[in-house]
């Protein structure tokens, strides 16, 4: 029913089921992970009225589980990108995971999915950090100039080469001169 994608891993297609309407992905070496990726596989929807919160899960210090809403995915949202990286100090949630006594390892984080009634998805807020930006952050950083680069258009670079070329052609030795 559901996926979960992290960069440069493949793709988890097969969550641990751990109660009838909670389900688990494991994500080894959490560390090292910025965004998740939580979507529905599109082979089995959501009953009508119902949608899943996205948890994240990582240990403590302690090693005790510490969880945070994410978000949620539903029939009509059926994927979701989450920012996790800076997840990784902050306290945890009220969640539905509670009472479930979830292996924990040290270099192991989880994303939980609890499957629940829309009009609750709803009432829940969301870590707000979890969230990823509407503003694509490749086209912002091109786009924001720094006063201590110099930026050369296009045009005069292409102008330029196009000049070395045909110079090149009349004289194949000009540029030792």
């Amino acid at each position: 029913m559901f996926g979960c994608l992290v960069a440069g891993r493949l793709v988890q297609a097969a969550p641990q089921q751990v109660a009838e309407d909670k389900f688990v992905f494991d994500l080894p070496d959490y560390e090292n992970i910025n965004h998740v990726v939580v979507f529905m596989l599109g082979t089995i929807p959501f009953p009508d009225g119902m949608g899943g919160s996205v948890y994240f899960c990582y240990p403590d210090q302690t090693g005790m589980a510490v969880w945070q809403l994410l978000g949620f995915v539903t029939n009509e949202k059926p994927s979701a990108i989450f920012k996790i990286s800076g997840l990784k100090s902050g306290k945890g949630s009220q969640h539905p995971f509670g009472a479930m006594n979830l292996p924990q390892t040290p270099t192991v984080a989880q994303i939980g999915i609890s499957v629940e009634l829309l009009e609750n998805l709803a009432q829940q807020t969301p870590v707000a950090s979890a969230a990823v930006s509407s503003v694509d952050s490749f086209t912002e950083a091109q786009m924001t100039p720094n006063p201590s680069e110099a930026f050369i258009p296009a045009n005069v670079v292409l102008k330029w080469y196009e000049n070395f070329q045909r110079r090149l052609t009349q004289n194949p030795l000009f540029w030792k001169t």
